[in-house]
């Protein structure tokens, strides 16, 4: 079966979870295991922020930057299809007691003209206080869009002025940095937090980093506690994290390469009305009238391929490294068989 759902569906290569095996572990929650804190250490550098911690989940390390950047009643502005709004179980309301401003924005990806305008007056006891602006990089319903460097400066001036904080969920942060070339420490100078996802791209079967101040990061290891979120011997699992920073980065590119071919051929299919531009490894196609999407996932299944319904009419293929060229060859081959 080729499993394009998602990046999250890898499994740990042999030399990872040898890496896994050999992992020196001690007891987190008391800050003793030394894997765990050698993950947080050079993440924390990489990105050129002081501190680090090391969570379950991408949703984990978003929703407790959300919890320590703002009070309840306060009001989060980003893209109207951000994750942490979408895709994380009502968290912001739930975890936070945050409202949020959506904005409409260029596949995820949102100007610092319109951060400006969406702030509220704080002096207005009408409206929320606007305390936080957060980025998606690469914005998973951009189809994996990469945000201009140059604009977040802007946004970061915008905060600046403002008071706000600015975070990142950099899910696929690593997958932005192989398309334009910036560098870790250039988006830590920019974001007061950075939220980086290990099990997707990089291959890692469960973790996520979250960057920042050592005095925020203090806090969230708080928050941390307070979600549930505290593990004991880590290490087996911070393991393949490092792992994954030693090898599975410079392969990226190849991710990339064949979701631009599996673009092209979703995009020379009579029953596929467009594709979104493909720039890191997410493809996005909208099906036409004449196909529906269940009969579309189930012809792909009957080829043993497996797709995602990305919301009305849009499907959804994600490169990874189980993916190989071989199957990038068995699916356009398939593509080309699907009938409506």
């Amino acid at each position: 079966m080729i499993d394009l759902r998602s990046d999250t569906v890898t499994r740990p290569t042999a030399g990872m979870r040898e890496a896994m095996s050999r992992a020196e572990v001690g007891d987190d929650v008391f800050g003793e295991d030394p894997t765990v804190n050698a993950l947080e250490d050079r993440m924390a550098a990489l990105f050129g922020h002081e501190a680090a911690l090391f969570c379950a989940s991408g949703t984990m390390t978003n929703q407790i930057a959300v919890n320590v950047h703002t009070r309840p009643g306060d009001e989060v502005i980003g893209d109207e299809g951000m994750h942490i709004y979408r895709y994380e179980g009502g968290g912001l309301m739930a975890n936070s007691g945050c409202s949020v401003k959506l904005l409409t924005g260029d596949r995820g990806r949102f100007t610092a003209t319109q951060v400006a305008d969406a702030i509220n007056d704080p002096a207005n006891p009408h409206l929320a206080c606007s305390r936080l602006v957060n980025l998606e990089n690469t914005a998973n319903r951009g189809g994996g869009s990469v945000w201009d460097i140059a604009e977040v400066r802007r946004i970061r001036a915008v905060c600046d002025t403002h008071g706000l904080a600015l975070h990142m969920d950099g899910a696929r942060i690593f997958n932005a940095m192989a398309v334009d070339g910036t560098t870790p420490a250039q988006w830590g100078a920019l974001c007061h937090s950075i939220s980086i996802c290990l099990s997707k791209g990089l291959g890692a079967p469960v973790g996520s980093v979250l960057t920042g101040s050592r005095a925020f990061i203090a806090q969230a290891r708080r928050v941390r506690k307070r979600f549930g979120g505290g593990m004991r011997q880590a290490g087996v699992l911070a393991a393949a994290g490092l792992y994954a920073l030693d090898h599975n980065v410079s392969r990226l590119v190849d991710d990339h390469a064949r979701a631009q071919r599996l673009g092209a051929a979703l995009a020379g299919q009579p029953y596929v009305e467009g594709v979104l531009p493909v720039e890191t490894n997410i493809v996005v196609a909208r099906l036409r009238d004449g196909m529906s999407m269940d009969g579309f996932l189930a012809q792909l299944r009957q080829r043993e391929i497996l797709a995602v319904a990305f919301g009305p009419g849009m499907v959804r293929m994600v490169t990874h490294l189980d993916v190989d060229d071989a199957a990038i060859d068995r699916t356009v081959e398939a593509l080309a068989t699907i009938r409506t």
